[in-house]
């Protein structure tokens, strides 16, 4: 019973983990949409700004909220807007909007790989003239220098400096801060307190609500003790919240996809390697967050060579198997030719012994034996239609599926030409109408008068008038498969590449058109051309 309790416990944990990665997918796929939602946001901000009269307070309260929009999005566009305060307060003799304008400018210069640029702001800030309220951001400032410039570089002598910044921040943060509590975690891992660590970021999680950025950024940490702990299934659950949280902000500045890469790489499951690489390094670009570039830049590489030789495998064993099906079905057409001659053979036998019985019978059995070769015929006639027209269909699927596929491909190697032309449905919008001409003039060789004798069963303000160079309307083609035998509207619709409810409308408002009772209206359509194939007339082939 303990064996089966884990067992159910551990399905019920996998099942939970492949719904948030299909959460996650459908999440990356929109994320345009939360782009838009944040853009929305940013224009109605830039409309404050054009507004006449601004006072430079006014403009310095409005660049100070873009910037917190521009953060962790577009880093250019913060720098630029908290250059322009910088300009303002400055303009305004104003030292402390001056000094923490100078030090949120400072983190942003870190962030995207300006490090030159970062110090000098530093070096020229004043610590012992630092209000107590900066203080932490100044070492927060030095901490992010040294951590961002040693992840560009690659070098691993900066911790020193880096541990020293981050105390120096931890004891000037109040201690009911949320930094301070998220720093306290990071000292409690440390000190390989994983109990009190796991239940601080529960409760911090529990503290940030609904997927906020902070959630984000404390699923992060959850994700990364788990995989510290060796638990990679809860480390994957919480990095695949963290990043959801990221998209759902359109926040490009993260560490999730980054993780969740290498998770997946390192298990084998190369295709979600190379989906969260793509999604990691696309988001640091964007946002231009140069360490965060140097991170994935290499994971990316290696994924991509992998993910690109699992591809090439692949279109190996495709080739092999076209080559094993092409051999097949040459044997097959041997066969059938072989078949075929063996029975024409037995044909002529029998007429040739069917000449010996007497006149009479030998003319009763040649009527019976027209009757049945054109009762025959005519089966097969609709049983090929209606199969020719089903292959047709399957084709232009396989082919949407195959631009699909070669469509995430190219994508995925970045051929942009290749990407633009397998985008484009016009090649399958014309083998459908391709495919809807050859039924059209197939069905009206079989049953040249259809048209007419369906108008006939309609009233006559009802009747069904083609346009020029027209053979069958949508209409025209339900009832053309109704009368071979398809009367499924699920098939129909998939034929004839429309919705259901399409099918059911056209249907019934025929049926309401009719000048016959309703309840034969469909039987009927199924007699058309039987008294053509009564009196023995030849359809063409």
């Amino acid at each position: 019973m303990l064996l089966l309790a884990a067992a159910g416990l551990a399905a019920c944990g996998t099942d939970e983990t492949r719904t948030l990665e299909e959460e996650l997918d459908t999440a990356i796929r929109n994320r345009r949409i939360y782009e838009q939602r944040k853009e929305a946001r940013i224009d109605e901000l830039r409309g404050m700004l054009r507004v006449t009269g601004l006072s430079p307070r006014q403009e310095y309260a409005i660049n100070e909220r873009l910037c917190r929009e521009f953060w962790k999005y577009k880093l250019d566009s913060a720098i630029r807007y908290a250059e322009r305060n910088l300009a303002i307060a400055r303009e305004l003799h104003d030292r402390g909007a001056g000094i923490a304008t100078s030090l949120h400018l400072a983190q942003l210069y870190s962030y995207s790989g300006k490090s030159l640029e970062t110090k000098a702001i530093l070096d020229t800030t004043s610590r012992a003239t630092l209000p107590d309220s900066l203080r932490a951001t100044y070492y927060q400032c030095y901490s992010l220098l040294y951590g961002h410039y040693a992840a560009i570089s690659n070098q691993t002598h900066y911790d020193r400096l880096i541990r020293k910044y981050e105390d120096s921040t931890r004891r000037v943060l109040d201690t009911a801060s949320f930094e301070f509590r998220n720093r306290e975690v990071l000292t409690l891992i440390g000190q390989g307190r994983y109990e009190q660590a796991e239940k601080r970021l529960f409760s911090l999680l529990e503290e940030a609500g609904g997927e906020t950025p902070r959630y984000a950024q404390i699923a992060y940490g959850l994700g990364s003790l788990y995989r510290q702990l060796g638990n990679d299934r809860l480390a994957r659950e919480f990095y695949m919240r963290s990043a959801h949280a990221d998209v759902c902000n359109a926040t490009k500045e993260n560490a999730s996809f980054q993780a969740l890469a290498r998770m997946s790489y390192a298990a084998g499951d190369l295709s979600s390697a190379f989906k969260y690489a793509q999604a990691a390094i696309e988001d640091a670009q964007f946002c231009n967050v140069q360490f965060r570039t140097a991170q994935v830049a290499e994971l990316y590489s290696i994924v991509s060579a992998a993910y690109q030789a699992k591809e090439a495998r692949a279109k190996s064993k495709l080739k092999h198997y076209v080559l094993l099906i092409s051999l097949l079905s040459a044997v097959l057409a041997v066969l059938f030719v072989y078949l075929y001659r063996q029975l024409r053979k037995l044909s002529r036998t029998q007429v040739e012994l069917s000449r010996v019985n007497a006149t009479l019978r030998q003319l009763n059995d040649e009527l019976g034996d027209k009757n049945r070769q054109l009762s025959e015929s005519n089966e097969l006639k609709e049983q090929y239609i209606a199969r020719f027209f089903a292959l047709c269909s399957l084709y232009i699927d396989k082919m949407d599926g195959y631009r699909k596929s070669l469509y995430r491909l190219a994508q995925n190697r970045q051929f942009e030409e290749l990407y633009k032309r397998l985008k484009s449905t016009s090649m399958m919008e014309s083998e459908v109408d391709e495919l809807y001409r050859n039924f059209d003039a197939v069905f009206l060789d079989l049953y040249p008068t259809f048209v007419e004798d369906f108008n006939a069963l309609l009233s006559d303000e009802a009747h069904i008038r083609l346009r020029p160079g027209e053979l069958l309307n949508k209409e025209l083609r339900i009832y053309a498969l109704l009368r071979l035998g398809i009367t499924d509207s699920a098939k129909i619709a998939s034929f004839l590449r429309c919705s259901l409810s399409t099918v059911y409308n056209y249907r019934t408002r025929m049926r309401n058109r009719a000048c016959i009772p309703k309840e034969e209206f469909e039987k009927r359509i199924t007699e058309i051309g039987n008294s053509r194939e009564k009196e023995g007339l030849q359809f063409p082939k």
